[in-house]
């Protein structure tokens, strides 16, 4: 389980393509404190440490991890939003989030409003029921709040929500252009009553 709370900037050392995609990302935390095996949050995809060193760590993504995520996400260089997982006791400053990408969203716009930018992100269908406004959505692994929503013609979805500084600095949510793609993880409990919802409205 992780909060939305972003703690590292990760970056992509290396990225080769053995059975599985072998990533080595280099990040600030005291990797003493961190096991093999231990699960971090990378750009919101829950991933499994496999090796570490002084200031960096492996992971292996299989094709399905890869497949689900947002395209370019896993290229050498690449920034990563990184977050370590929950601990018994630790403050829940965002919300409750599992690491499991539901789908992708494109970025429509980011435009300035006072010190913020406010961003309007293009949604799968599949995931429209599940988002609303004043509801908690998860970009790239960061916890955010939706302001507004509107449904699109085709069965898409739009929704908006606002960046201030402090995320823009601490996240790769600095850098934004018509376009990229974006991880995005629904709220657990939206989760759990889309699939309720679903099972009540199957014919019998």
């Amino acid at each position: 389980m992780f909060t939305g709370i972003i703690t590292d900037i990760g970056t992509i050392r290396s990225h080769e393509q053995r059975g599985d995609l072998r990533l080595v990302i280099g990040c600030g935390y005291e990797m003493e404190t961190v096991a093999i095996g231990a699960s971090i949050a990378c750009s919101g995809a829950c991933l499994t440490v496999v090796e570490k060193g002084d200031d960096w760590f492996a992971v292996d993504l299989s094709a399905e991890t890869v497949a689900r995520t947002a395209p370019g996400l896993w290229s050498q260089d690449g920034r990563l939003n990184l977050e370590r997982a929950l601990k018994v006791g630790d403050e829940l400053g965002g919300h409750i989030v599992t690491g499991h990408v539901d789908g992708i969203g494109t970025l429509v716009s980011a435009t300035s409003e006072g010190d913020s930018v406010r961003l309007v992100i293009a949604a799968p269908a599949a995931l429209a029921p599940a988002l609303a406004a004043k509801g908690s959505i998860t970009v790239d692994g960061v916890s955010l709040t939706v302001n507004a929503v509107e449904d699109q013609p085709e069965g898409s979805v739009h929704f908006g929500l606002n960046i201030i500084p402090h995320t823009a600095e601490a996240t790769t949510l600095d850098q934004l252009t018509v376009g990229r793609s974006f991880n995005l993880e629904i709220d657990v409990l939206a989760r759990y009553l889309d699939r309720m919802q679903s099972l009540r409205t199957r014919p019998m």
